[in-house]
């Protein structure tokens, strides 16, 4: 007699996320974990799935996101569940949620990427997972602590300065309990007005608490421009004094005079792996998003306007069409249009290929939810690497792709049992068209579901069947196990 499962998925060709070639077989799922992998001709399934021309893969994980506040706020995560992804990591470029309560003083940026004041309401990293539990998403999540939230706090907002030492003790207490409490370790954003005058020495006390507990130390170097190189080997030094493991963020070079120049930060990054451990990753993208600051225009070839508080009718126009308009030159209409968020088109094409083949790079989408014109990689990363790069382009292999966005991720961030299709793992799998998938959002239509992507499954929940959003939100926190 046949042994039932909760799901059985036939037929499909199987990508397990190590890298190895792709096989076929079919994949079993019962009680939120993988049963088996492979031959299942003793199982029925209480719900089948026919994946005939279909890959089948482990859920994607996100490694670089901002998305701390919809997963409160729109915990369907529409957009990141029909790009196949099943795990985000919030918290990075140095912002996270929490744990911040905003004082009299205005939010230095980035802050405000992540929301007002009145949405920074949590005191301790604690509070927030107890509001994240109370509803839960329709994926999992783990979080990083930012060094511009703790700085902006300890400081009171006075962050154009060394931070004193019992300033230091405050955020070394945060980041701590945060930790304890379930994050994966701290990130840095020191390229932002928030950190920028924050000497290694100060980050490196905090990653050294970090390190302390098993974290690990993301950052937004300080210069992606012509200061790559110096940054690289800042942070690696962080890294090696705090004794922890190090991800470059986003890495890319930006403004045209210093395009090339990651030939000479990845043979740097590979040096340095060769003594500690580093990774990268990156987004399938020639441009990115931020804050509108008037003083980066000259690195951007062109620069699209996200979101701006004053002059809400200037999103999606470029700020050459809008003090062209006005009559004023950019910096002033830049200056004119602040608080707002733009798109900055710095990048070059072979750049972003470069990266994105390195052996050390994940695939991390940089998505900024929130605005009604966000940068597209926030609905179209996954899909834009499976579809454009590997399979119209040919940059690398679908196999390599799919590792760099699973089994490398989750080892990396040390999440066990993820991103792998094994007998035992976590049953978090994506279900694709290998002939169809595509990210559809552009630069004119950012918010466009992708194609291709049939069936998500989380927690060993079906959350996307046959394309479409299904009721079911069992996400959960992930911690790391270093």
């Amino acid at each position: 007699m046949n042994r039932k499962v909760d799901i059985l998925i036939k037929d499909a060709k199987i990508i397990d996320g190590t890298g190895r070639r792709a096989y076929r077989g079919n994949v079993a799922i019962d009680k939120g974990c993988i049963a088996r992998v492979g031959n299942t001709s003793q199982l029925t399934g209480n719900h089948q799935i026919n994946a005939k021309n279909k890959i089948i893969t482990p859920g994607f994980i996100d490694c670089h996101t901002h998305d701390d506040r919809v997963l409160l706020d729109d915990p369907d995560m529409t957009n990141k569940i029909t790009q196949g992804v099943t795990t985000v990591i919030a918290g990075n470029c140095g912002i996270s949620l929490s744990p911040f309560l905003p004082g009299d003083w205005e939010m230095p940026i980035p802050m405000p990427l992540l929301g007002k004041k009145n949405q920074y309401c949590f005191p301790s990293f604690s509070d927030y997972i107890r509001a994240f539990n109370s509803s839960p998403p329709a994926l999992n999540a783990a979080f990083l602590c930012g060094h511009n939230t703790l700085r902006a706090e300890a400081m009171k907002g006075d962050i154009d300065r060394c931070a004193e030492q019992n300033e230091i003790d405050q955020m070394q207490e945060k980041i701590r309990e945060s930790i304890l409490h379930g994050a994966i370790g701290l990130s840095s954003g020191l390229m932002y007005p928030a950190g920028f005058a924050a000497p290694t020495s100060e980050v490196t006390a905090l990653a050294a608490e970090a390190g302390r507990l098993g974290g690990l130390y993301a950052t937004h170097l300080r210069n992606e421009a012509e200061g790559l190189i110096k940054s690289v080997e800042e942070a690696a030094e962080i890294g090696r004094k705090g004794n922890l493991p190090v991800i470059l963020s986003h890495h890319k070079v930006t403004g045209r005079p210093n395009w090339g120049d990651t030939k000479i930060s990845l043979r740097k990054i590979e040096r340095l792996a060769e003594s500690q451990t580093i990774h990268l990753d990156a987004y399938p993208y020639t441009a990115s998003a931020t804050a509108l600051m008037p003083e980066r225009l000259q690195i951007a070839e062109e620069i699209l306007i996200v979101s701006s508080e004053k002059h809400p009718e200037k999103t999606g126009k470029y700020l050459t069409e809008i003090a062209k308009e006005w009559g004023i030159s950019k910096i002033k209409a830049a200056q004119k249009l602040l608080p707002a968020q733009a798109i900055y088109f710095a990048m070059d094409e072979g750049d972003v290929r470069r990266v994105l083949t390195h052996d050390l790079t994940m695939i991390g989408s940089d998505g900024i939810p929130g605005t009604k014109f966000p940068h597209p990689r926030l609905w179209g990363t996954f899909p834009r690497v499976l579809g454009y790069y590997s399979r119209e382009v040919g940059l690398f292999p679908l196999e390599t792709a799919i590792h760099k966005m699973t089994g490398l991720t989750a080892k990396v961030f040390g999440f066990r049992n993820r991103g792998v299709l094994r007998k035992g793992a976590i049953a978090d799998i994506a279900v694709f068209d290998p002939t169809t998938v595509i990210d559809r959002a552009d630069f004119s239509a950012p918010k466009q579901r992708s194609a291709g992507i049939d069936h998500v499954i989380v927690n060993g929940e079906i959350v996307l069947e046959n394309g479409i959003r299904t009721s079911a939100r069992p996400g959960r926190v992930i911690e790391r196990e270093a």
